[in-house]
């Protein structure tokens, strides 16, 4: 008796008659992307901070969270954020005392995200995939406090687009040294030793405790160059 498990197809389950509400469906993603193009071009240049949606307003990563996003923008650049509680929160609400604009790409979930006070300009995405790109295509830095699934999804975006050059090379900055020391010490013990990655690819993280040491690294990082895209850089980008 063959006992070989098998795919059963249910009429009106899934399948063509789902096809029109999938083709529209496009239209809903370019209106994302549009309107996030329009409205982030002028805010350059700009960083993107992520971390924790859970951790309250007296945590000390909230509270780290806002110096650092009070100074950057006191430094000329914006900020953005996932626009909702905790870390996010916190990032926006120090852009927003400081003199630069405090972004955030906020995105539609059924529970947790909830857009917080801070924002000069805010959007609202319901697709993780162009929020994303969002994120990366205005940032000239990215700066990643302690954070969950989330937090870890955009580091490992913003790692794989530069590993393989399909975004410029930026400044990728973990914040807080004992919360990522684990996952760094199993990326040279397990994937450099397992040949998944390189070990020049750790060169790509920079680790910083305090607000004006990550500051300091994103100058250092540029140097002399200007913070805006180079023509070639700009190609890249164009194809993100």
């Amino acid at each position: 008796m063959d006992k070989t498990p098998k795919i059963q197809r249910f009429e009106g389950q899934g399948g063509r008659e789902d096809l029109p509400r999938e083709s529209w469906k496009v239209f809903q993603i370019m209106a994302e992307f549009v309107e996030g193009f329009e409205r982030l071009t002028p805010i350059r240049p700009a960083v993107s901070v992520f971390g924790s949606a859970r951790v309250p307003a007296e945590h000390p990563y909230y509270r780290l969270a806002e110096e650092i996003c009070r100074l950057l923008s006191d430094a000329g650049f914006s900020v953005i954020s996932g626009g909702g509680p905790g870390v996010m929160e916190a990032a926006n609400k120090g852009a927003f005392a400081g003199k630069s604009p405090s972004i955030g790409l906020n995105i539609e979930l059924p529970r947790e995200q909830k857009a917080n006070e801070y924002q000069d300009v805010a959007l609202t995405f319901r697709h993780f995939f162009s929020r994303k790109v969002m994120f990366v295509k205005y940032a000239s830095a990215y700066v990643v406090l302690p954070g969950g699934f989330g937090t870890l999804d955009e580091l490992a975006e913003i790692l794989t687009l530069v590993q393989t050059g399909k975004t410029r090379r930026i400044p990728i900055i973990l914040v807080h040294a004992p919360y990522w020391t684990g996952l760094l010490d199993w990326f040279r013990t397990t994937l450099c030793a397992e040949g998944s990655i390189g070990s020049q690819d750790l060169d790509l993280l920079t680790v910083c405790d305090e607000p004006a040491q990550i500051l300091e690294a994103i100058f250092d990082h540029y140097g002399s160059r200007c913070f805006e895209p180079s023509a070639s850089e700009r190609e890249i980008l164009l194809d993100l």
